[in-house]
This record gives C-alpha cells, structure tokens and sequence, in this order.
C-alpha cells in the first residue's frame, strides 16, 4: 500500500491510489470510512452522492501540491478546480490534523 506524507504528518499515512476510471467512479461510495486517505488520479472534481460520511477533499496541482481543501457534507456536488490534477479524499477533519492546507506539499510514497 502507498503512503503519503506532509511536513505537517509525523508518520506516513496509509492511502489508496485509484487510478483506473472505475476505481475514481466509485471512490469512497459505499463505505462507511476510511483508515488514511484515497488518492483520485487524475481529477478535477467529485461529488458525495450517496456518501455515507463527510469527507474532506483536496485539490492537488501535478506537482502533488495543495490548490485549496474542502469540507463536503454527504449529497453535494463539488466545483471543478482550475489545474487541479489529483484529488485527495479524507474522513472529514483529517486535513486539518495531517497540516494539509493550501499550498502545502503532499509527498506519495509507492510501496
């Protein structure tokens, strides 16, 4: 499994890389959490239809660097993002505690 970190994380955090369309189709839908995070690549938007929790979400450029972070309570749309190329999917309030904000640097280690 991969992992990512921030200077903000003071261990690696496990994550889920879905890189195959259905993979990013289906995301975290039907689920009722998530150990880590969930990595859409690549993406520009997503939505919480049929979400079972909130999650955070982050805008990541191609560079894996933080564009903006958002809350999104199960049942919404969310906008696309200009260069956005990844996106990072989280339990909701995870962002925060990890240090992932705005302009911050997300580091994904394969394994």
């Amino acid at each position: 499994m991969a992992t990512l970190t921030t200077p903000g994380i003071p261990a690696p955090v496990p994550l889920e890389v879905a890189i195959s369309a259905h993979a990013r189709r289906r995301g975290l839908l039907g689920r009722d959490g998530i150990d880590g995070a969930l990595l859409l690549s690549p993406a520009g938007a997503v939505h919480t239809l049929g979400m079972r929790f909130a999650i955070d979400v982050a805008y990541l450029d191609r560079k894996y660097r933080v564009l903006a972070v958002r809350t999104m309570k199960p049942g919404r749309v969310g906008r696309p993002r200009p260069r956005s190329r990844h996106i990072l999917e989280a339990e909701a309030g995870t962002m925060e505690r990890w240090g992932v904000r705005r302009g911050a640097q997300v580091t994904v280690h394969d394994r």
